[in-house]
């Protein structure tokens, strides 16, 4: 990457939301219906790889569908296809068509969607510090299950 790191996230500068400590306690005490949670239906749009991987790679600005290909290598063109129509549905991503032939088609993120990729760099810095410890717990786990 162009910051010199491995992540597409690089170095993001951005906070995490500062929820209170308890603002999940409510959710799961007889209190939660999942048809109307406020963070469910965010969340169920954005919590897969494909997705913030494909955040991150238009944190530089526009990008071509064949930029943002080469920045996630292991995205299939279909994966990648279906990702960026709901990234736009959802208002995190712009599409814009250029008339040429062949046709030019750029993808950027809209004010929202760099609202959240700020907020995933902390997770993403978590992931990085923490991937070797989960590594490892994965590695005990699979030797105590065999």
């Amino acid at each position: 990457m162009e910051d010199g790191t491995n992540s597409p996230l690089g170095s993001l500068e951005g906070t995490a939301v500062a929820w209170p400590d308890d603002y999940f306690d409510g959710l799961y005490q007889g209190e939660y219906d999942p048809e109307i949670c406020p963070v469910r239906h965010v969340l169920k749009g954005i919590a897969d790889k494909w997705t913030i991987l494909i955040l991150a790679a238009l944190k530089a600005g526009r990008q071509r569908f064949s930029q943002i290909k080469r920045l996630v290598p292991d995205v299939s063109q279909r994966m990648l296809a279906q990702t960026l129509r709901k990234l736009e549905r959802d208002g995190y991503v712009i599409r814009e068509v250029t008339p040429s032939i062949p046709p030019r088609v750029d993808y950027e993120l809209t004010d929202m969607g760099r609202s959240l990729v700020k907020q995933l760099a902390p997770l993403a810095r978590w992931a990085d510090e923490h991937r070797s410890a989960v590594g490892r717990a994965r590695a005990e786990y699979d030797n105590r299950n065999d």
